[in-house]
């Protein structure tokens, strides 16, 4: 599969093998979709779902955020491989506020844009500024914002819908969470 170890001043990004750590935080899963993993044996099934089948393709964008001195994984950043090519992140939190989800993301979306991906979404919860700055800081632009009812936690939640376009049509906007409850469109 096509999932190069990449490589950046003060990180390596490379396959995910231990997602527990990261996601048993309640505070860093605040405003991801699911609740925090409890156990080993939910953080397998979490593998399972989301990343094994996702190593298995051709391209996939499923990667650990190590420092370089220790190659020990403290986050996550992904792009989904469906139509939305949603990027998402998340760090334990000793790390936020260092600009690593920033310098991951610009890894992640040089890799994508040289594999062809004609654009890049990504989407956060209203409640969580930093996320859409580090979004901006990536270059990504606001487009549109939208309701969604998340699932396991049954929450309505506004989220804003952020992308960059690769070439082609700078004007294309991914309309995919729109089908959603939309709110408003991007200024």
């Amino acid at each position: 599969m096509n999932t190069p170890k990449l490589t950046t001043e003060r990180l390596i990004l490379r396959r995910i093998p231990a997602l527990f750590e990261i996601l048993k935080d309640e505070e860093v899963n605040t405003f991801l979709p699911w609740f925090p993993l409890r156990s080993l044996g939910e953080a397998r099934e979490f593998y399972e779902k989301r990343y094994r089948a996702v190593y298995e393709l051709p391209q996939g964008y499923r990667y650990a955020v190590c420092r370089k001195e220790d190659d020990v994984p403290f986050g996550y950043i992904d792009i989904k491989t469906d139509a939305s090519h949603d990027l998402g992140y998340g760090l334990k939190k000793q790390f936020w506020h260092r600009g690593i989800a920033t310098e991951a993301g610009r890894a992640l979306l040089e890799l994508a844009k040289a594999d062809g991906l004609p654009y890049v979404t990504a989407t956060h919860d209203v409640r969580n500024l930093r996320s859409g700055a580090v979004m901006q800081r990536l270059g990504m632009t606001y487009r549109y914002s939208y309701r969604e009812l998340v699932q396991p936690k049954n929450e309505l939640v506004t989220f804003r819908m952020y992308q960059i376009n690769f070439g082609g049509d700078q004007n294309f906007v991914f309309r995919g969470y729109a089908e959603e409850t939309f709110i408003e469109p991007g200024v």
